[in-house]
């Protein structure tokens, strides 16, 4: 739509501009350099635009952009060498104990009835 707008806009100026070149009231360089400045402003607005589009779209994706990426893997990597640096000592564990192993006998009939 803001596409069809900016060239009606230039149509609009380029019938103005020649016909104030065909009254004599503009050279044709001014025309050209009229057409020059509308270019590039035009540009100028579209690559705005469509760095807006991109970035909300890449956002919404949940993409990040290469310089967030770059920051994030630097401290990443300076986590990893402060890491290494610091030595953990094992802690000195206690001698295990021994278990015993306690094994079950079968009392007999006659040792089942005799109650201590």
């Amino acid at each position: 739509m803001e596409a069809v707008k900016m060239a009606n806009d230039l149509f609009a100026s380029l019938r103005t501009y020649l016909n104030k070149v065909n009254e004599s009231e503009r050279t044709p360089a001014e025309l050209a350099n009229a057409l020059n400045t509308w270019v590039k402003q035009s540009g100028d607005v579209l690559k705005a635009k469509i760095d807006e589009e991109v970035h909300n779209t890449v956002t919404r994706m949940g993409f990040i952009k290469r310089e967030e990426f770059d920051e994030l893997r630097a401290e990443f990597d300076d986590f990893k060498k402060a890491n290494k640096n610091v030595s953990v000592k094992p802690e000195q564990s206690a001698p295990k104990k021994k278990t015993v192993k306690k094994t079950s006998v079968k009392k007999t009939s006659a040792q089942k009835k005799r109650k201590p």
